[in-house]
Formats: structure tokens, C-alpha cells, sequence
């Protein structure tokens, strides 16, 4: 088995990118608030996995490699299509669906079309999946002593301008990302949960398509290919992110300026101590971290190491890391093994060549 580590920071010079509704201390009622942690040492704003997996697949829908799923509603429930055959967003994202015995929901299936053959659901059961790409919440790797309060009107009419407020923070935020390669365009059919990916229908799917079977028949998989394809428009899809809130009056550049990855046999994280905030509160790369990452799982990790910084972002450490990389490239205490570091799309662009050509390894 093979799990994609991943670590990515973003630069918020001024920004307000996951609100949290009405800010219930504030002086007026017209106010709205951010995401926030709030602790003995401060607040950190954050950015919830929801939202940052929102902006992922709205900016991966746009790709023509890439094949988003239909949301269906019936009533207070809403479901992708669960066919993961289909559609790389429920293969990478996972889903769960389970039957509705309502009558209001046999209607609407039957208004939209859920009837047919392409989107019904095996009478009886319940198709989960456990999202192969896995997030954590972005959040600010210093604590703020409190949160900026914006004051603005609206006064685009005649009469008294209506005022209101907002929050905002200066930080930077960091995330860990992480993807099971194995578990990408693999879709089991057996009776536990988590892992029926599959039912009847979509079987006879599997079956007209060609898939080849694997683990003992328990389940199918898409072509090397098309499972390469999938995991690339993702990544390419982070390096490139776009979205959060009040972009209009904050333009928060949301893609990372810093990331860096590896691929090894554990689905433990590798990096998650490899950036911490100094005195400052500025990131500061621990790069003692990372060459202990690559000493200690020298046996375990199955690809290079890939930094992605851009140029004008911690300018001061690039030095160093660059140093501490060729290290890791050079000595056998660290395994020798390929080290990268470029802008954060040419990071994920030379970790996607070695995948390919590791791709009967990886995905194994």
C-alpha cells in the first residue's frame, strides 16, 4: 500500500475565507464573523476541511479530465450519484447513499429520472465510501491576540448609509492532505462498511466496461491510466486552488505558497512537525524535521521528496532548506533519494513524472 503525504501553507495577508455567521460579540447586528479556535494562548483562525474540499472540486470541475457527480435532493437529504466508475469526484471524495422509502422521495426520483438504469440504487442497499483524499482543517499556525473587526456601510442609496461589520485575520494557515494511491479507481462490492462501493447495478457497470477484478474478485479497478489521470487533476487542482469568502474586498491568493510531499507504505502523516510558527509568529521550516522524516523512514518511503516554494515567500529559509535537501539526495543515511524544489506547481508537476513511472508500485 502507498499513501501520499502531503503539507501546504497559505499566505493570508488580510483575509476573512471561512465565515462562521453572526459575530454574537460584536456591537452591531449587522455583523459576521470567521472560523476561529479560541484558547488559553489566543485565537486561531481556521479554514474547516469542508470548505477547503469545496474549493478543490470547484476548481477540479473545470478540468476536462476530470468528471464532477450530480448532486440529487429529496427533501431534507441530498447524494451524489455514488458511481465511482463514472465520476473521479465520488472515486476521490467518497459518498455515502442509502435507499429512501419515503414517498416523497420515490416521487422526486421519478420527476428527475433516478429510475433509469444509470443512476438507480440496488433495492435494499447502502453504498459507502471512505474518501481515498483525506484533509484536515486549515488553521493558522500562530495564535492571534484577537481577531480585526472591519467597519463599512452600505451607501449606495438615498438616506442613512446601513452599517455593519466584519472579521478578518493576518496569519498563515496549514493544512495536511493525504491520498490512499492503492485505494484510487478501486471499488470493492463486499459487505462491510466503508467498502460497498458497489451495488448490482453498478457492478453490471464494472462488467460492460471491462474492469479488471482484483483482491480475489472482492472488488474492480479503472485502467493504470485513467487512475494516473484522476490523481493528477487532483494535485495539479491544489497547486492551482481558488475560493473562499469576501474575495471581493480581501483577494486572498488561496493557493499554496509552500508545500511539500512524499509517498510511503504507511498512511501515517510524514510532515505534519515539519513547519511551526517562530517568535514572530512567522512559518519557519523545521528542517531537522525533515531530514528525520528521511532518516528514520529511510525503508518506508517509496518516492522522492518534493518541496514546492514560490519565489518571494520565505526567501530568508530557501537556502538552507535547498542545503538540507541535498543532503538527503547525497547520503546514504538518508537513503540517497530524489529531492525537489521548485514553484509549488513544478514541485507537484515532478512529483506526478516519478508516479508515473512508479505507477504499478504505488497503486498496487
Amino acid at each position: 500500500m502507498a499513501f501520499l503525504s502531503g503539507l501546504l501553507l497559505i499566505d493570508c495577508p488580510a483575509s476573512a475565507l471561512n465565515n462562521a455567521g453572526k459575530d454574537e460579540d460584536a456591537n452591531t447586528d449587522n455583523a459576521t464573523g470567521v472560523k476561529a479556535v479560541k484558547a488559553k494562548d489566543g485565537v486561531y483562525p481556521y479554514v474547516s476541511a469542508q470548505a477547503f474540499r469545496y474549493w478543490l472540486r470547484e476548481t477540479v470541475k473545470k478540468e476536462a479530465t476530470w468528471t464532477a457527480t450530480p448532486i440529487f435532493r429529496e427533501g431534507k437529504i441530498a447524494y451524489t450519484d455514488a458511481n465511482p466508475i463514472k465520476y473521479a469526484e465520488d472515486d476521490l471524495f467518497g459518498y455515502m447513499r442509502a435507499p429512501s422509502k419515503k414517498s416523497d422521495a420515490a416521487k422526486k426520483r421519478t420527476e428527475t429520472g433516478l429510475l433509469d438504469t444509470a443512476t438507480s440504487l440496488e433495492d435494499g442497499v447502502t453504498l459507502t465510501r471512505h474518501s481515498p483524499f483525506k484533509v484536515s482543517t486549515l488553521i493558522s499556525i500562530a495564535p492571534l491576540k484577537e481577531l480585526t473587526r472591519d467597519f463599512g456601510v452600505m451607501a449606495r442609496h438615498e438616506g442613512d448609509p446601513v452599517p455593519y461589520e466584519h472579521q478578518l485575520y493576518r496569519t498563515t494557515l496549514q493544512g495536511l492532505f493525504s491520498l490512499d494511491l492503492a485505494m484510487t479507481g478501486r471499488f470493492y462490492h463486499i459487505q462491510r462498511t466503508g467498502f460497498k462501493h458497489l451495488d448490482a447495478v453498478r457492478i453490471q457497470l464494472a462488467e460492460e466496461m471491462g474492469l479488471a477484478q482484483c483482491d480475489d474478485g472482492k472488488a474492480y479497478e479503472l485502467p493504470l491510466g485513467q487512475r494516473l489521470s484522476r490523481i493528477a487533476t487532483l494535485l495539479k487542482g491544489i497547486a492551482t486552488i481558488n475560493g473562499g469568502a469576501k474575495q471581493a474586498i480581501h483577494y486572498t491568493d488561496v493557493s499554496p505558497k509552500f508545500c511539500i510531499l512524499a509517498v510511503a507504505k504507511g498512511g501515517n502523516h510524514l510532515f505534519s512537525t515539519s513547519v511551526t510558527a517562530d517568535s514572530k509568529g512567522k512559518p519557519e521550516i523545521k528542517l531537522e524535521a525533515v531530514k528525520e522524516i528521511a532518516r528514520v523512514y529511510k525503508d518506508e518511503l517509496l518516492s522522492g521528496i518534493y518541496v514546492g516554494l514560490s519565489q518571494g515567500y520565505l526567501d530568508g529559509q530557501r537556502k538552507e532548506l535547498e542545503e538540507a535537501l541535498r543532503l538527503i539526495s547525497s547520503q546514504e543515511e538518508y537513503g540517497k533519494r530524489i529531492t525537489f524544489i521548485g514553484h509549488p506547481i513544478e514541485a507537484i508537476n515532478a512529483f506526478l513524472d516519478e508516479m508515473g513511472k512508479e505507477r504499478e508500485l504505488w497503486l498496487s
